[in-house]
């Protein structure tokens, strides 16, 4: 099992030092969170890719609707490019609240959006010139030498995570498109409910029935623990590993507006390092 970190946030020269933290610490990844307005993700990641050299960086997580695919997947490659083959992709629909920025807010609408823009950032990493969707279409048959200035390290792609949510069929298939899953599952009344290592394990099973997890397939958790109990750390993250994980990134989702004491808590926690099993 790998382990990562996502980042509540902050100065972004601070978060660029916690990358840094996270390198030395033995963790081996850092993800940032992508929003409407504030520090950009990507810029911020690509500063971090250059202060560090193992850690793996990305996004917990892009809500590709709102993202123009094209820019996105152009964004992704220089990262990769500049971190030696340590970007991750993680994308889902996104909030509901992505309608105070005059987002599409539909459900429909945005699994149309995030299908889409999965194939077509896919296309373009393959070197296509052209891809025509339901959402997207582009022509780029005369600028061949464009698509070829942006490569990504990574072979054949860099991952692309999606959230996967539980039982949802249409949901389920479109992570079989992808390189690892964000699962999340519905209770008896359609709301988002606590995920269980029994449901963790019967929804890999789904997956590998119906072609989903290829060799190298990521199945990422989340939640937090605590710096100063290693004991009680591995306990909380050995029933996912069992039940089929294969990352737990720690995170801090709870604190409020980060101040000095919260960014404080989360270098401690950094430097402690990641959970041993």
């Amino acid at each position: 099992m790998r382990f990562g970190f996502v980042l509540p946030g902050g100065p972004v020269r601070l978060q660029v030092e916690q990358a840094m933290l996270a390198d030395s610490a033995g963790w081996d990844a850092i993800f940032v969170w992508e929003a409407g307005y504030g520090p950009d993700a990507w810029t911020l990641l690509s500063a971090m890719a250059e202060r560090t050299s193992k850690v793996r960086l990305g996004t917990m997580l892009t809500p590709l609707p709102w993202r123009r695919p094209w820019k996105l997947a152009s964004q992704v490659a220089t990262l990769d490019e500049l971190s030696g083959g340590r970007a991750i992709l993680a994308v889902g629909l996104g909030a509901t609240d992505l309608g105070s920025w005059g987002e599409v807010t539909d459900r429909r609408e945005r699994a149309e959006l995030l299908d889409d823009g999965i194939d077509l950032i896919d296309a373009l990493w393959s070197g296509a010139t052209r891809y025509s969707g339901r959402r997207h279409a582009i022509d780029l048959s005369d600028h061949t030498w464009l698509v070829k200035s942006v490569s990504v390290v990574q072979r054949p792609r860099v991952p692309i995570w999606v959230v996967g949510v539980w039982p949802r069929r249409k949901s389920m298939r479109r992570v079989v498109r992808c390189d690892g899953i964000l699962p999340m599952v519905l209770d008896a009344d359609g709301a988002p409910g606590n995920l269980t290592p029994a449901e963790l394990r019967e929804m890999l099973g789904w997956l590998d029935e119906n072609g989903g997890r290829r060799p190298g397939f990521d199945v990422v958790l989340d939640g937090e623990t605590p710096a100063d109990d290693p004991a009680a750390a591995a306990e909380l993250v050995r029933p996912w590993a069992e039940a089929g994980a294969t990352w737990w990134l720690d995170t801090r989702w709870a604190l409020p507006r980060p101040d000095q004491d919260n960014w404080r808590a989360v270098s401690q926690r950094l430097e402690a390092g990641p959970p041993v099993l």
